[in-house]
C-alpha cells in the first residue's frame, strides 16, 4: 500500500527504466525517450555506505560503529534494494520542487514502481534505511515514524544493530 503524500509542488517523470543499482539509497535511471542516464538518490532516506569513504569515517565517529560493520550493513541494504526491483523495470520519479538535486548533482526523488509501491518507503519500513534528517522533505515526519516502528520491531538492519 502506498502512503506517498508529498503535498508540496512536485514534478513527475515517467517513462524511466532502472539500469543500474548504486547502493542502498541510489539508482541509475534511463529516460527511455532521450536515452539519457542519470543518478537518483532516494529523497528522505539514508542507507549505510558500501565503500570506505569520508561519509563512512564520519558515520563511524558519530555512531561509534566500526566502518567494517557499517559497510557490511550497507551491502545488506543494497542487496535488499536489489530484491525489490529488477534492472530493466520501468518506474516513475516524483521530485519535490525545492529538492531537485543534491550537492553532488544527483537527482533527488521518490521512486514509484509499476505496482504502486514507493521504494523509499519500503527501505524505511523494512529497516534497511533510516530517515535522512539533514534535508527536510515532505515525507520526513512519516519516515521518522516508520523508522521507529522498524527499530522497535527489530526489522532489517535493526535485527543486527540498534543504530546505523
Amino acid at each position: 500500500m502506498m502512503h506517498f503524500n508529498a503535498s508540496g509542488t512536485t514534478i513527475k517523470k515517467n517513462l524511466l527504466k532502472i539500469v543500474k543499482f548504486v547502493d542502498g539509497d541510489g539508482i541509475i535511471l534511463e529516460d527511455i525517450i532521450s536515452k539519457k542516464e542519470f543518478e537518483v538518490r532516494f529523497l528522505g532516506i539514508d542507507a549505510p555506505e558500501i565503500n570506505y569513504c569520508n561519509k563512512i569515517k564520519q558515520d563511524e565517529k558519530e555512531l561509534q560503529v566500526p566502518a567494517a560493520l557499517l559497510i557490511k550493513l550497507g551491502y545488506l541494504s543494497f542487496n535488499f534494494l536489489k530484491d525489490q526491483v529488477n534492472l530493466g523495470d520501468y518506474c516513475t520519479l516524483v521530485q519535490e520542487q525545492n529538492n531537485l538535486v543534491d550537492k553532488y548533482g544527483r537527482h533527488l526523488g521518490y521512486l514509484i514502481l509499476n505496482d504502486g509501491r514507493v521504494l523509499n518507503e519500503i527501505m524505511i519500513k523494512e529497516g534497511y534505511a533510516k530517515p535522512y534528517n539533514d534535508v527536510f522533505c515532505e515525507m520526513l515526519p512519516l519516515y521518522q515514524e516508520w523508522n521507529l516502528q522498524a527499530k522497535n520491531s527489530l526489522k532489517g538492519l535493526y535485527s543486527l544493530v540498534n543504530r546505523f
